[in-house]
């Protein structure tokens, strides 16, 4: 590891940080199933606030949504809610994107990373407000849906590479609002689409040494084990509501990368 990463590297790895990381893993696979998305949102502020910085966290925390996102497929594939050929489309995309993502990330200032998270937090929260969930419709493909999926791709790649999200926070409402997707066959799409991007991205990031493989394993092997919960929850819960529950938890992690990233101009 270069010196420059062993210097901006201080995670807590004490047996209180080691529980806190597993406290985190069960809460981002919980979030990960009901959702449908990878968990970068709790896993980045979580790892910031043990020790590591803004870029470190976002690489770490894509390789723990690897096997989150695995765990949740499956759960959508058995009850049939994940669209196979959409989220290929959007992989194509997100291939490239993760790649300029991952590129960008170890390019940006950290307060540059802050702020991006914070304006990528109202994007999806007002995006989420205008959606009308369903759980009947499906997406109908045509050459131009084909197209707008390749190319939502690239952008979701872009942001989950740059942010160390899994891309599921912007490509759950993208599917339901632009391409007609029910709740359901959304998050399920969106976990499907993300995880080779994660993978790909991951393998980009650990090149660059940005990638802390111990914190991303204990996060993501018990974010995988509590999944399926999540799965189940998504299910009991009508869609209105499961987007009113997604909307609320935008919100408290908007106020908390606000405040947090109007600390780091300050200083």
């Amino acid at each position: 590891m270069s010196e420059v990463s062993i210097n901006e590297n201080h995670l807590d790895e004490s047996p209180r940080g080691i529980v806190i990381m597993a406290v985190v893993g069960v809460a981002v696979g919980i979030l990960s199933g009901l959702f449908g998305i990878g968990g970068g949102t709790v896993i980045v502020p979580a790892l910031v606030w043990l020790g590591l910085t803004q870029r470190h966290a976002a690489a770490t925390s894509m390789m723990a949504i690897v096997p989150t996102a695995i765990s949740g497929v499956v759960s959508y594939a058995v009850e049939g809610d994940v669209d196979w050929a959409a989220a290929a489309l959007v992989f194509c995309g997100m291939f490239v994107g993760g790649q300029i993502g991952s590129w960008l990330l170890s390019k940006l200032p950290e307060l540059v990373l802050r702020w991006a998270f914070v304006l990528f937090l109202v994007f999806v929260i007002v995006n989420q407000a205008m959606s009308n969930p369903s759980r009947d419709s499906q997406i109908v493909m045509s050459v131009g849906t084909v197209i707008g999926l390749i190319a939502f791709g690239v952008i979701a790649g872009i942001l989950a590479g740059l942010l160390g999200i899994g891309g599921g926070a912007i490509c759950v409402p993208a599917l339901s609002i632009i391409f007609g997707a029910s709740d359901l066959i959304a998050r399920g799409t969106s976990l499907l689409a993300m995880f080779p991007n994660a993978i790909t991205t991951s393998v980009a990031n650990t090149r660059r040494r940005l990638v802390h493989v111990k914190a991303a394993l204990i996060i993501g092997i018990v974010a995988a084990l509590t999944a399926p919960l999540g799965t189940w929850m998504a299910a009991a819960v009508t869609p209105r509501v499961g987007a009113i529950l997604f909307t609320v938890y935008l919100c408290v992690l908007l106020v908390r990368s606000l405040w947090v990233a109007i600390k780091a101009t300050r200083r």
